[in-house]
């Protein structure tokens, strides 16, 4: 696992890294070779990075009542769907479609970040991330991962926090 310094993210970054270098937020980049036949991209990064999965957060996005949204929620829950759509003051909540999902967020499926996304979308980040001094979300690509601390995280995306993961 390589950490490159802010320098090295700038040349060579994503635009989650970027993004991140431009508001001067303090942050890890982590990467580790991406294995395409491991069943889950997130339990994947925490076990490369040795990291607890319940401080390793996926990002998925949703169509809440017609608007895409983006969840942030540990690797090791799942996202609750109405928990989600109420939390953004919805009714109804189902995944979205994962073609229409890399268009929007300009990320593919696996490496889609909350962040530098090409298109800004209503993100809720679940509570249990303000429990972590530090949590890991996707850099923007399979096999990146940057890690910072959940209120910058929420800051830079807007997010709102509430509890919209189960085990």
């Amino acid at each position: 696992m390589a950490k490159k310094s802010k320098k090295q993210q700038q040349q060579g970054g994503t635009p989650a890294t970027v993004a991140l270098t431009t508001a001067g937020v303090d942050f890890t980049v982590h990467s580790y070779d991406h294995d395409p036949a491991h069943p889950s991209y997130g339990e994947e990064a925490a076990e490369a990075m040795g990291v607890s999965p319940d401080r390793v957060f996926k990002t998925l996005v949703a169509d809440v009542d017609g608007t895409l949204t983006v969840a942030v929620v540990p690797v090791a829950g799942q996202l609750d769907l109405k928990s989600l759509a109420a939390a953004v003051g919805g009714k109804r909540a189902t995944m979205a479609d994962p073609t229409l999902a890399e268009r929007t967020t300009g990320y593919v499926r696996g490496g889609i970040s909350p962040l530098g996304q090409r298109k800004k979308l209503p993100t809720v980040l679940d509570a249990s991330a303000s429990t972590h001094p530090t949590i890991c979300v996707s850099a923007g690509r399979r096999g990146l991962e940057v890690e910072l601390s959940p209120e910058s995280l929420a800051t830079l995306t807007e997010a709102v926090l509430a509890p919209v993961s189960r085990a």
